[in-house]
């Protein structure tokens, strides 16, 4: 029998190397004990259970998509096979369709060895660590799987046309007309490129890596990363685009480039797509997670919207925003949620909405991007700790002047009650998978940012 590791069970997925950590064995009993779980969780344990599945271009998907169906079906469960799709795809799937839940497999941004699995409930309620993905791993590791009588039918079903159509509803361009730069990165962002494509009056669309390459040759797919924005931003310069646009591996994620070839900060992306909801949703609440900017709270509180702060993690931002009705949430780490796609991701929406917003103002996007950049903000730092939870409780004695909050880590500001030109806050995360600490910090001036994040640092790194 082929071994697993327990660890590829994380906070918000199931992720591992192929074949050493996750495998075809691993993946059919996570398949069982998935529809053991759903079933559990519905009215009626009898019922039946239906699935949806999608699935990304990596070398090993097809294998595991087998197992995964196998599983499935050995639980007298039936399968939508959706074929290649993206993450967005597979929530939206789940809404759509008369379906128990959906998985995706798929590693997301993680390179080409790596292979997981995204699970959701109907409606792309998020399974993670609180919310059943501790049920599921505990059935896998009973490994109380006896032969079924009866199996579960296979069906395919192609949700990509009307997942494309119903998005390129929002497209909003008027007369207007733009040139865009989109790298897909040979992955599954290349499904999204349709939507573009229906709109050749007011839209000029330039690619590159796009084609699918299990190998992702070119660079990783994360647009988190700034070195792997390198050849997007230069074809922004060399071909004068309006906006560059690049997807993660899963197409869950988007990062921006504008037309000076510079990053657009993933967090006043949520601030400028709040205007647009707002607008369309007047009063209503929009989520901001707690390392992004201060300006995102205020602009979101300035066009009528009331603000609120949320975790890290899509599936506890999932939960919040449907605890508080919530139309829209943005993440620093390039996820937008979006009441359109069931609260979760939505592929390219917040291209739609930046172009969309370009249209309506006429304005180009580092103009906009410009007249919400209030602050300096250090972007977020790693740095290797062991013991984390004691340089935690270092910090809090040492700033327990500051208003502290422990909702993902420790924040403490130093904002509300302080002067302009000392207004400063900081939070300090631990990391769910390695011995690091993660620090995002602010000030409303550039000097003080430097100052504030260098002696922040020097706190933390002296713990080794």
């Amino acid at each position: 029998m082929k071994q697993f590791s327990n660890e590829i069970f994380k906070a918000y997925d199931i992720r591992g190397i192929y074949p050493d950590e996750i495998n075809e064995e691993i993946v059919y009993k996570i398949g069982r004990a998935y529809v053991r779980f759903l079933k559990a969780s519905a009215k009626t344990a009898k019922q039946n259970c239906r699935v949806c599945i999608g699935r990304d271009i990596r070398q090993s998907s097809p294998a595991l998509f087998k197992s995964l169906v196998r599983g499935i079906t050995d639980e007298e469960a039936d399968v939508y096979n959706l074929g290649l799709t993206t993450t967005p795809m597979v929530y939206f799937a789940s809404g759509r369709l008369d379906v128990n839940g959906g998985i995706v497999i798929t590693a997301s941004h993680n390179p080409a060895e790596y292979n997981g699995l995204k699970l959701c409930r109907k409606n792309a309620v998020p399974i993670g660590e609180n919310s059943g993905m501790l049920d599921i791993k505990k059935i896998v590791l009973e490994e109380n799987f006896p032969k079924t009588a009866e199996k579960g039918t296979v069906i395919q079903k192609d949700i990509k046309k009307e997942y494309l159509d119903y998005f390129s509803s929002f497209v909003n361009l008027g007369e207007k007309k733009f040139k865009i730069a989109v790298d897909p990165a040979n992955a599954m962002g290349i499904l999204e490129l349709d939507i573009y494509k229906k709109f050749p009056k007011n839209i000029e669309l330039i690619t590159i890596y796009d084609e699918f390459d299990s190998a992702f040759p070119n660079h990783e797919a994360n647009p988190l990363k700034i070195e792997t924005l390198k050849d997007l931003r230069e074809k922004v310069l060399e071909t004068k685009t309006d906006l560059g646009i690049a997807y993660d591996g899963d197409a869950d994620r988007v990062g921006f480039i504008d037309e000076k070839g510079k990053i657009v900060p993933m967090d006043l992306v949520t601030g400028l797509i709040a205007k647009i909801v707002l607008k369309k949703n007047p009063g209503a609440r929009i989520l901001y997670d707690l390392r992004s900017s201060r300006s995102v709270k205020e602009i979101i509180e300035e066009n009528g919207g009331i603000a609120g702060e949320c975790r890290v993690g899509h599936a506890l931002i999932k939960k919040q925003m449907r605890d508080e009705k919530t139309v829209f949430a943005g993440e620093l780490s390039g996820h937008y949620y979006f009441e359109e796609n069931y609260k979760a991701e939505a592929g390219s929406l917040p291209a739609i909405y930046l172009l969309n917003l370009m249209a309506k103002s006429d304005k180009k996007i580092s103009e906009l991007a410009d007249e919400i950049k209030r602050y300096y903000h250090s972007g977020e730092i790693n740095s290797k700790v062991e013991n984390k939870g004691a340089v935690i409780e270092k910090l809090k004695e040492i700033y327990k002047d500051g208003e502290i909050s422990e909702l993902d880590g420790v924040k403490i500001s130093f904002w509300d009650s302080y002067k302009k030109g000392n207004r400063w806050w900081f939070n300090v995360r631990p990391s769910n998978t390695e011995p690091a600490l993660r620090l995002n910090l602010e000030a409303d001036n550039e000097k003080l940012m430097e100052q504030k994040r260098n002696k922040i640092l020097k706190i933390i790194r002296s713990a080794n």
